[in-house]
């Protein structure tokens, strides 16, 4: 059942735990099929580099599994990832990463500003920040509205001292990308602010500049990529 789409969890998840943003068993990934709503999720406490297709979970919107062939449990943060497929419609993939200088700045409730001009990439619709959600205990109700509240006007936020989470449209590759994106840019925010010392803050991009990009038109493509 659904297994392009058992793949692409395999695949992104995996390769996330290889890039480092998530260790442990930490994490978890989700991927949502536009034409029957089921969902395709990590499971809980399972080690992703020993995982197979088979070992993805296969459930309903609300949670009931409907394929589980190794017997698994669906992740513990399921809650989440249901809410946010809930809250937001235009939504199909989600990504929940760990990664450590991210994660840091989560424990602060610390956003990250736009730095540099990739930020544009998240669509952080509410501004130039990535915003953090409100602490709610793993697997909570608590947690995924806290969560949501983020995600309605961003498709990335940090997780106060928890980790990471960014959607995506149609792809968990896009959305694993978008942690990516949080990690390098808490790092260069990170050394910024080591070089700049105690009290003082980096210049930003403005919110007004990071709407402006557009593929260059100077660019002159071959007739079969235009």
């Amino acid at each position: 059942m659904l297994e392009h789409l058992k793949e692409e969890v395999l695949i992104c998840s995996q390769n996330a735990e290889r890039s480092g943003l998530c260790k442990h068993r930490s994490g978890n990934f989700s991927v949502r099929d536009p034409e029957s709503g089921l969902v395709c999720i990590t499971a809980s406490g399972f080690d992703r580099m020993r995982m197979t297709e088979r070992d993805i979970v296969v459930i309903d919107i609300e949670g009931k599994v409907v394929e589980a062939e190794t017997n698994l449990k669906p992740t513990s943060e399921t809650l989440m990832h249901l809410a946010i497929y809930k809250a937001r419609e235009d939504v199909h993939a989600i990504a929940h990463t760990h990664s450590t200088t991210a994660t840091a700045f989560s424990v602060l409730n610390k956003p990250i500003p736009a730095i540099i001009y990739e930020m544009f990439m998240l669509n952080c619709k509410n501004g130039n920040t990535i915003p953090v959600a409100k602490y709610g205990r793993p697997g909570t109700k608590e947690l995924a509205d806290n969560v949501i509240a983020e995600l309605l006007t961003s498709d990335v936020a940090l997780m106060q001292q928890h980790g990471t989470i960014a959607v995506h449209q149609s792809s968990l590759d896009e959305a694993v990308l978008r942690c990516e994106y949080i990690e390098e840019l808490a790092r260069i925010y990170l050394t910024t602010l080591t070089i700049l010392g105690p009290g003082k803050e980096p210049p930003v991009v403005p919110q007004s500049e990071l709407v402006k990009w557009a593929y260059p038109k100077d660019i002159i493509l071959l007739d079969s990529q235009k």
